[in-house]
């Protein structure tokens, strides 16, 4: 699979913006953000790709909000990307140096708590956030 640096800005339903309603994603996925907040050595090795960017074709960017959240010098999964050959050189330059455009949690533990705050009962917008990330993402059906 090719790794992509992040978007200009993360996904319109990034689980790291401040702007996305409660309840959007899986717990198993938000389960995942407060790991990489963990010193280096205990995060995961593997890299947060965008849970909206060609999953399907071979393709994948580094989820913008992942690498506006946390410190690129201190992921452990952009080390071993990097190590391995997964990612080129300047992908993982481009991760350190990202910054996104729209607010975001200050940690994957604020991003998650606030998305599974509604994980039971959805409000209106998350139900059509819900509704249109299905029709788009075949592979979560």
């Amino acid at each position: 699979m090719t790794t992509l640096p992040p978007a200009p800005r993360p996904c319109q339903y990034c689980p790291y913006r401040l702007d996305v309603p409660s309840g959007v994603w899986s717990a198993e996925e938000y389960a995942k953000l407060p790991t990489y907040d963990r010193p280096t050595p205990e995060q995961p090795a593997k890299l947060f790709r965008c849970h909206q960017h060609d999953h399907d074709s071979g393709r994948a960017r580094v989820c913008g909000g992942w690498a506006g959240c946390h410190d690129g010098d201190e992921l452990l999964a952009l080390r071993v990307a990097t190590i391995a050959g997964e990612i080129a050189v300047e992908t993982a330059q481009a991760i350190r140096d990202y910054t996104s455009p729209v607010p975001l949690f200050a940690s994957g533990a604020e991003a998650a708590v606030h998305g599974m705050r509604e994980i039971l009962n959805p409000g209106p917008d998350a139900r059509r956030a819900i509704d249109k990330i299905s029709r788009t993402r075949t592979d979560l059906t």
